[in-house]
Order: structure tokens, then sequence, then C-alpha cells
């Protein structure tokens, strides 16, 4: 009898599972086609995009790859992405930090309304202030110009910063903190010393979802920015886009360049993006 009844257990648990993977493929397949067919566009002719056709090119044509960076000044765009992403990265590290420290070991007047205005400051997009943020810029002379790309996308990553460090602050005991000032340490020093070296997951993993969105900001440097040797990569790849026809070719080979740093990064954080997410999302 005891056989019998594991039996069906058994034959259900394996229907269950089927059923996840089915799942799971059908979504992978979802997510992943645009992107395969973009590499399926970038390897094609001009006259074969406009005839239709498969999605699979007839001949791969790897030189569109090549093309691109002489058609257009690709490495300056990616370097002016790096130094926008980096630079806002860090700001946004060295600020947010602190701020999260504090609100999550400090008790201070003003905590409450202070982490509601982090809240709120979230939910605006740069393109509801587009208007308020030339007129800063341009009052600060810093309009059409990377350092002002660094300071915008740092500011608006300073929240989702503050409030996913928090949370992994606040997941950590301060006993260990406690026992390094019993030691000699002050706060700083304790902070720098323990503190951060067992945030590490939680630390890399806001860093890169910072850079990660700076990375990937396109209104704001559309608006600013009007040198064509100053722009990211994300408004640079518009020269293939011209008034009369648009290079698909070119403009999802280009693309694809623009992908590749974050599909590493990703392949970077793997094994520390799920704890640190779920560090983050400890509840104060």
């Amino acid at each position: 009898m005891t056989q019998t009844a594991k039996k069906p257990v058994s034959i259900k648990k394996t229907i269950l599972r089927l059923l996840l993977y089915f799942v799971v493929l059908d979504v992978c397949i979802i997510t992943l086609y645009p992107y395969f067919a973009m590499l399926c566009t970038a390897l094609k002719s001009r006259e074969e995009i406009f005839s239709g056709g498969t999605v699979l090119p007839i001949t791969a044509i790897w030189s569109n790859f090549i093309d691109i960076w002489s058609r257009a000044p690709m490495a300056r765009y990616m370097l002016n992405s790096v130094m926008i992403a980096g630079g806002s990265t860090i700001i946004a590290m060295l600020c947010g930090i602190p701020a999260a420290y504090a609100l999550a070991r400090m008790k201070f007047k003003g905590q409450t309304a202070f982490l509601g205005f982090v809240i709120v400051s979230q939910m605006f997009a740069p393109v509801v202030l587009l208007i308020g943020i030339y007129q800063v810029m341009q009052t600060l002379n810093l309009t059409n110009s990377i350092l002002g790309l660094v300071f915008i996308n740092a500011a608006f990553n300073q929240a989702f910063t503050i409030w996913l460090l928090r949370g992994t602050f606040m997941g950590i005991s301060a006993d260990m903190e406690q026992a390094a000032t019993i030691d000699g340490c002050n706060r700083i020093q304790s902070m720098m010393k323990v503190l951060l070296p067992v945030a590490a997951p939680g630390i890399v993993t806001t860093l890169i979802f910072i850079f990660i969105n700076a990375w990937n900001e396109y209104t704001v440097a559309l608006c600013l920015i009007q040198d064509d040797l100053l722009k990211p990569l994300t408004v640079g790849i518009n020269t293939f886009n011209g008034y009369n026809i648009i290079e698909w070719q070119y403009l999802f080979a280009a693309s694809i360049f623009a992908i590749i740093p974050v599909v590493i990064l990703f392949m970077c954080i793997e094994k520390n993006l799920v704890s640190g997410l779920a560090s983050g999302g400890v509840k104060g």
C-alpha cells in the first residue's frame, strides 16, 4: 500500500516539474526572441531587410559590425557612456552609503519624513521634470556637457541607492559594530571595516543597477547634448536613423554593442544578485 501511494505522488511531481520547465522555456523564448531578431537583422543587407522574408538572414554579413565604426564615432559614444555611467555611479554611492547608514543606524527628528521624501522622489521620471532640469542645467552652464549628465543621473538614482542600501544595512546585526567600537573604532571606522565588507553583496548589486540605469538613460541626454562628440551611446546610435531612411542593419548592430556591457555586468553579479536584493528588501 505504501509503494502504491507513493506512485501517484511521484507522477504528480513529475507532471508539475514538466509544466514548470515548459513555462520557464516559454518565458525564455519570449524574452530572448527580440534580441535574436535584432542579431539576425544586424546580419542582413539593406535590400534583404526591406524585401521581407524570414527572420534568419540568407547570407550573414558580419561586416555590418565593422562598418558602424567608420560610419559613426562609436568609440567616442561608448567612452562617453562609460564616463557618464561610471561618474554617476560613484557620486550616487558616495552620497547614498552615508545616508543609508544614517537612516539604518541613527535616530533623529524628521527621519520618517525624510524617508517618505526619498520614496516619493523615486516616483518622478526624468521626462516629467525635463523642463526644470534643462533650466537648472542652463543656469549652471552644464548643458551640452558630460558633467551635467553625470550629476543628473546620480540625482535620479540617489533614492534607489538609499532605499536599497538602508534595507541592506538593517539586515546586518549592529552587534559587530558595537564590538568594533569597544575595540577602539569610531563610528566611521566601524562602518568602513565591519559593516561595508559584510554588506558587499547588497552594495555590488546597488552599484550595478545604478550603472545600468545611467547607461540606458536616453531622454535627458537627447535634450541636453547638442555636440555629436559628447553624445552617449544611447543617443549616438540615432546617427543611423536618418530623415529619409533608417539603416536598420547598422542601428541594430550598434544596439548590440550597447547591450554587451549590461550583459557582462549581470554575468559578473549573478551570484550576488539574489542575496543583494533580498538583503535590500528587509523592512525597517
